[in-house]
């Protein structure tokens, strides 16, 4: 094959990894998620196999909180009419707000003063709700930073940022972050829920982490804690995170001081239910419908979900090798998310890491990697992810740029702008985890 219809093969395939993924985040929506799960007709709410009559409760509380919060708004105001009322907390400022509602900007993935206005104002609107009010809560990924509030005064904005700094670039997976995120809080781990007892409560669910955790999700504000205190202290020394926490959050692990969470033996969640709308499992089942659409055969595994990025670049790159010998064309789709413990102050993210350590192993062979977040936004960087293939690392070459060096740096994302080939479609206003295709001849 010529060098040019080699380089529009490759061409081609990255436009096909892309496309892929934008129809998958398009289906995937906020929208249709609601459309499937969420109906209003004549007073009734429904939700999946759940039937609410609006008209009985004295008052209807909307709370919703994370990277999807004024998305899942929209959507229940889209099914209800503009009679509600609550408070949305997301982390930018919506083109246009959905009338009823105060709307704070909090920060992401570290908290700001208007995450604490937020938590605060929630707090307050929650207290002395009555047995006859109904509060639905919308819930989705991000929420953990977007709104927060020390469970312990001493705890100042600063030290709460330099803490959240230290659990993100631990290297621990998020289940394990959001555990001590909990602990730390005083509406997460179930104390959004605390605090709205004894009202009927309703928790529809946007989920960003893995199947089965569903008490993960934004560190779990309105459901029982399946984590306790001991888990956060066993997962402070494995990875080593104490001589990285400012002295007002060190000293109660020190001490062993952090107050228990609510369980689910607890009689505060006897009026509580919670469903999921979204997941990553839908940005999947999109992605496989897409590539089928495109002419792939698809093949997922979602295995490496937690894993280190290096490793799974490693297993993904094998694992595609492998199916082509059976099929082509091939498209493996992973779901989840990888982990990157980060050394150096580059710009980038776990996606764009994930894709860059894959670009040596797949030089000069006609294999496609995408990997991104379906929330738009991968790191510290304005991309969702990055796209390479076998010609990524001899078309960043002959630009002067060296891959094991910006991989080395942590700062993938000046190289992929630099061969254009970073994926940057801005926040989403949903967050179902990341996606990763790999798409091979």
């Amino acid at each position: 094959m010529s060098d040019r219809a080699s380089e529009a093969q490759f061409r081609q395939m990255r436009e096909s990894a892309r496309s892929i993924f934008l129809k998958a985040l398009a289906e995937a929506s906020i929208a249709n998620g609601f459309a499937r799960h969420v109906n209003y007709e004549r007073g009734i709410l429904r939700v999946r196999e759940d039937l609410y009559d609006l008209s009985s409760y004295s008052r209807v509380l909307v709370i919703s909180l994370g990277k999807a919060g004024h998305t899942m708004v929209e959507a229940l105001s889209a099914e209800i009419g503009p009679s509600m009322e609550g408070i949305v907390a997301s982390p930018v400022q919506p083109a246009s707000q959905v009338h009823g509602f105060r709307y704070f900007c909090g920060g992401h993935p570290t908290p700001n003063a208007e995450s604490i206005q937020a938590a605060s104002a929630m707090l307050r609107a929650l207290e002395g709700q009555p047995a006859t009010a109904l509060v639905v809560f919308l819930v989705s990924g991000g929420g953990s930073s977007i709104v927060e509030k020390p469970v312990d005064a001493e705890i100042s904005l600063d030290d709460l940022i330099t803490t959240y700094g230290a659990l993100v670039h631990s290297g621990a997976p998020i289940a394990e972050i959001n555990a001590i995120r909990k602990h730390l809080s005083a509406v997460k781990g179930g104390r959004l829920a605390q605090a709205a007892f004894p009202a009927q409560q309703l928790s529809l669910l946007v989920s960003d982490v893995p199947d089965g955790t569903p008490d993960a999700l934004a560190s779990g504000p309105t459901m029982p804690d399946s984590t306790s205190a001991e888990d956060c202290y066993r997962v402070a020394e494995k990875y080593e995170m104490l001589p990285q926490l400012p002295s007002s959050t060190r000293e109660l692990f020190e001490r062993h001081a952090l107050d228990e969470t609510p369980k689910s033996d607890d009689p505060l969640f006897h009026r509580s239910r919670w469903w999921t709308i979204l997941s990553n499992q839908t940005a999947i089942e999109e992605a496989s419908v897409a590539a089928e659409k495109a002419g792939f055969i698809v093949n997922v595994d979602n295995s490496c979900d937690d894993w280190d990025y290096a490793d799974a670049a490693d297993y993904l790159v094998k694992k595609v090798r492998e199916l082509r010998k059976q099929f082509s064309p091939v498209c493996l789709i992973s779901g989840g998310e990888v982990t990157v413990k980060v050394t150096g102050g580059g710009i980038g993210g776990r996606n764009q890491q994930f894709a860059l350590a894959c670009a040596e192993k797949i030089a000069g062979e006609n294999i496609t990697v995408l990997s991104a977040g379906t929330d738009g936004v991968d790191g510290n960087s304005t991309a969702a992810g990055a796209i390479v293939d076998g010609s990524t690392v001899g078309r960043a070459r002959a630009l002067g740029l060296d891959v094991r060096a910006a991989l080395g740096k942590f700062d993938a994302y000046p190289l992929f702008t630099a061969i254009g080939d970073a994926i940057e479609i801005g926040p989403t206003g949903n967050n179902l985890r990341d996606l990763r295709l790999i798409l091979a001849y």
